[in-house]
């Protein structure tokens, strides 16, 4: 049993700060929140590498490095391999480098500081029996939290063969883990499904949903002062800002900017950095309406989201239901219309009916079409810019989200212990 003023939060997970975007905001955010209210939290990460691949100047080297944050969160950041160009192999390789870097810090805080719960983010799922060790060696409570199923996304983007002996090796890894969880989350009710189609019982289920940044994304009214300070003359931008991974089926951007090349009033803006730049940019050869441009500082998060006229979400088609993009939120949050590649009934086309426009996964002819119609009515786009920004206020606040999550650890850590996997099966 635990003090119920006081929890003990452990947290482990590849992805932080000061890294800006996808689970590395949500995990930050996470921790420091529950630090604010009061918890006592301490984190086990990586060195800053994402999205970029590399790890960020300043963390290079060999060692651990500790510090404390100004919420009074204890951090220790990991050494790792980061491959410079991620295949599927190589991935393999940095996320295990991190679980075996990370365990005997994990292992020590489960030991002698004795966390209530221990929480792991996913991606990576290599490390979550790095929490599961940590959570038992202290005798307190094991919580996954889903972001990606990895295996399934590995699968879709053609990363593993579901039929080859690793993606079976994969799969069976994944069975074990989902086993051993006293309570496993994540983002959507499509992926909780998913979850209890993998034979989790729904008691251990729990939806804690990714946030927006309420305070700081704001719909603009005038144009975003980020367009001319990015000399930007056009009336009409078309954004994507984010990771630039294969996931997400982004080589749509450049066959899009292509068929409304005639547009002579609309700029496409790829804001990030990741796997595929070089790859947008050599597809983009010959264009003059489209511009790729670093990630920007976070306070100018609101200027960039504010800048477009609408928020383009490629997705490639069988993800959809795999990952829903952390990006989503800070783009409902300004205001603006998404138009996104998916199917109808999945995780992502969920969140943005009635926010934006469904077109099908790869159909660039298709995406086209719907942005300049969307562009073209004034009227429509601010209608589902209102109702984004409603949706955003209703769905994806920090504070009701995380004021739940405080009391869902306050209970688990004061629950029985569940039964074993194996003991299940017995009196079953």
């Amino acid at each position: 049993m635990c003090d119920e003023a006081v929890v003990k939060i452990l947290v482990v997970g590849i992805n932080y700060d000061p890294e800006i975007i996808s689970t590395g905001v949500y995990t930050t955010g996470m921790a420091e929140q529950m630090a604010r209210f009061g918890a006592e939290v301490r984190v086990v990460t990586a060195k800053p590498h994402y999205p970029a691949w590399r790890v960020f100047e300043g963390w290079r080297g060999p060692t651990w490095r500790r510090r404390l944050s100004p919420d009074g969160v204890r951090i220790v950041h990991c050494p790792l391999y980061v491959p410079r160009r991620p295949t599927g192999a190589r991935r393999i390789l940095h996320h295990l480098s991190f679980a075996l870097t990370a365990l005997p810090v994990a292992a020590w805080h489960g030991l002698v500081w004795r966390p209530d719960v221990t929480f792991v983010a996913v991606p990576s799922m290599l490390s979550a029996p790095v929490a599961w060790i940590a959570a038992r060696a202290a005798g307190g409570k094991a919580w996954m939290h889903i972001q990606d199923f990895e295996v399934e996304a590995a699968f879709a983007t053609g990363l593993l063969r579901e039929g080859s002996r690793a993606g079976r090796a994969a799969l069976a890894f994944e069975r074990w883990v989902l086993r051993r969880f006293d309570r496993i989350s994540s983002i959507s009710r499509p992926m909780l499904a998913r979850l209890r189609d993998k034979q989790v019982d729904a008691a251990r289920v729990y939806e804690l949903r990714n946030w927006a940044n309420i305070e700081k994304v704001t719909p603009l009214e005038p144009p975003s002062p980020m367009k001319a300070d990015l000399g930007i003359g056009t009336r009409h931008v078309a954004l994507y800002s984010g990771n630039l991974a294969n996931k997400q089926g982004l080589d749509i951007i450049p066959r899009i900017a292509r068929q409304l090349a005639d547009r002579s009033d609309l700029t496409f803006v790829v804001c990030g950095d990741g796997p595929m730049r070089a790859t947008l940019v050599e597809q983009s050869q010959g264009l003059t309406n489209i511009r790729f441009l670093p990630l920007q500082p976070l306070d100018r998060l609101s200027d960039l989201l504010g800048m477009a006229d609408v928020h383009l979400l490629p997705q490639i088609a069988g993800a959809a239901d795999l990952v829903l993009p952390s990006k989503l939120t800070n783009m409902l949050a300004s205001g603006r219309p998404v138009l996104a590649t998916a199917e109808p009934g999945t995780a992502l086309a969920e969140e943005v009916e009635g926010a934006g426009v469904l077109v099908p996964p790869g159909d660039a002819e298709a995406a086209a079409k719907a942005l300049s119609a969307l562009l073209d009515d004034p009227a429509r786009r601010a209608r589902l810019g209102r109702e984004a920004r409603t949706r955003a206020l209703q769905r994806w606040d920090m504070q009701a989200i995380l004021a739940r999550l405080r009391d869902a650890f306050h209970d688990l850590s004061d629950s029985a212990p569940l039964p074993s996997p194996e003991t299940r099966r017995i009196g079953e």
